[in-house]
């Protein structure tokens, strides 16, 4: 339960940082509180997982979902540039996470 519990909270890192391409200075208030919320329950969502899986650990494993997440919607929705050396070091964090899982 505490690797799915983190992999959700990497999930909502991805929302809050789409979110923030949003929050214009914090004044767009829908998108601000999108972000406020994203953020809270990622953050929760990270601290219940690090009572069971070792910080280092989950700090590493949340932050490459939230990292590989955000450049996947950048790709996606944002016109970011999805050139195939990108896309193989998305896979390379991708690896290093199923790593850390296997090893932790």
């Amino acid at each position: 339960m505490p690797w799915f519990l983190l992999i959700v909270g990497g999930m909502f890192e991805v929302g809050f940082t789409t979110s923030l391409r949003f929050v214009d200075g914090f004044r767009n208030l829908p998108w601000t509180l999108a972000f406020l919320a994203s953020v809270a329950v990622s953050m929760g969502l990270l601290e219940v997982a690090s009572r069971s899986i070792p910080m280092g650990t989950a700090y590493a494993v949340w932050g490459g979902i939230g990292a590989v997440g955000t450049v996947v919607v950048g790709m996606m929705f944002f016109d970011e540039p999805a050139a195939l050396v990108r896309i193989l070091l998305i896979f390379t964090i991708v690896a290093a996470i199923a790593g850390l899982r296997l090893t932790a």
